[in-house]
């Protein structure tokens, strides 16, 4: 009778010190806080002499994240040490384990560091959250031999699983705070992103221009700029970074500002990218990442002298003929090569002419049979706007609908941007 009442009363206890351990532990969403919580417990708990925490890292590894002693103090090398011989037991049974002799225990007669630290009484049991073991929780003592018993294990057992909600919670709430954090972070870099473009296309008389950027991520590769050379001159600008992400919005910035700057001083549209490639090789060299590059530069009467750096071949509608042109290939990507073969094309437009550049996120625009946009339907596209005599603005309108359709539910997988620039003749 007196042993039932002594069961009763241990099972009594340990549900009251359960109870505790869960409002400790659950007390705070900080994952630092909830690992530190839970190993003062353990120590508590099961009277160890040392203890440690464990935890899966993103590879896959169990990490000691915290480390007690006694009186719950930090523990530092050498005492940071532990069996490892009854760790990854545990962790390939998935199962507790308690020995009260280890240097004895014939199932670990192999075990060095049991010899090495004097380990006598070791207990260790795995945390698990929906059946998959994230990390372990190990106490020790090399004091004496039979410290823990069955109840310990069983209770440390049950404290374990209380911990395993605790910690999957505080994990799973630092992520969201850091999703959170990212996701403000990257809304920020699109807005400075998005200012770089500019806000009013300035114009040249006779010219009409309009353009539109996307992004498929909350940055992007792509840009274009359009600004003054001077009081006759219009310098457009298309590029397409060979990347996604931040990485490539950073070297978007660089491309463009060097882009630019060099376009004032340069005395030709190629000797602009060549001077802009040099500094990109001299900064940028070891980025690995490299820009694809159209730039023009609009002067009065319809002279235009465009320049190609490994770009997608701008479209040219001769409205006159009902023509449909492509300017020539040519060049190379700056940020890669030294030698920049480039080859300067003039082009002289007629009233209702039309010049399209574009990145290729608009030609390799999938639908959801996994079949591309294409040139030739953007060629179709461009036909029906001009024909219309739309302006350079409709134009574009036309174009974006023609993509968006083509699209439709399918996924955005890349940057799409394009510039419509419409020749209206001399006043």
């Amino acid at each position: 009778m007196s042993g039932e009442r002594e069961r009763l009363e241990t099972t009594a206890e340990h549900l009251e010190t359960l109870y505790k351990i869960n409002q400790a532990i659950n007390s705070s969403l900080d994952l630092n806080v909830v690992m530190d919580a839970v190993m003062d417990k353990v120590i508590e708990v099961t009277r160890a002499q040392r203890g440690f925490l464990m935890l899966r890292d993103d590879d896959g590894e169990l990490r000691v994240k915290v480390a007690r002693g006694l009186n719950q103090e930090e523990l530092e090398s050498p005492e940071f040490q532990y069996s490892t011989t009854i760790v990854n037991h545990v962790v390939q049974s998935g199962a507790p384990l308690l020995t009260n002799n280890a240097e004895a225990d014939p199932r670990f007669k192999a075990g060095k560091s049991i010899i090495a630290l004097g380990l006598r009484s070791i207990l260790c049991v795995p945390i698990e959250v929906k059946g998959d073991l994230i990390g372990v929780v190990y106490v020790d003592n090399s004091l004496r031999a039979g410290v823990f018993q069955q109840e310990d294990m069983d209770l440390l057992a049950s404290f374990a699983a209380i911990a395993g909600i605790a910690l999957e919670n505080a994990r799973l709430h630092r992520i969201t705070v850091e999703n959170a954090r990212l996701e403000r972070e990257l809304s920020m870099a699109y807005e400075i992103q998005r200012s770089m473009l500019p806000d009013r296309v300035p114009t040249l008389p006779g010219y009409e221009i309009a353009a539109d950027w996307h992004s498929a991520r909350e940055v992007s590769g792509d840009f274009y700029d359009v600004f003054r050379l001077d009081d006759d001159r219009l310098g457009v600008v298309i590029a397409d970074v060979a990347d996604k992400g931040v990485g490539a919005a950073l070297f978007m910035a660089i491309a463009r500002s060097l882009i630019r700057g060099n376009a004032i001083s340069a005395p030709s549209a190629t000797e602009t990218i060549r001077r802009t490639n040099r500094l990109m090789l001299m900064e940028d060299s070891e980025t690995g990442m490299f820009v694809t590059v159209y730039y023009a530069v609009f002067e009065p009467g319809g002279q235009v002298v465009g320049v190609n750096a490994g770009h997608n071949r701008p479209l040219l509608y001769r409205r006159r003929e009902h023509r449909i042109e492509w300017l020539p290939k040519g060049g190379r990507a700056l940020g890669w090569f030294e030698d920049l073969p480039l080859d300067s094309c003039p082009v002289q437009l007629n009233p209702g002419d039309v010049l399209l550049f574009y990145t290729d996120g608009l030609t390799d625009a999938e639908n959801e049979n996994g079949e591309f946009f294409g040139e030739g339907r953007l060629a179709d596209a461009l036909h029906s706007a001009v024909v219309a005599d739309l302006p350079a603005e409709g134009i574009l309108d036309v174009l974006v609908a023609a993509v968006d359709d083509f699209v439709g539910s399918a996924a955005l997988f890349d940057d799409r941007t394009l510039v419509v620039v419409r020749y209206v003749g001399a006043n």
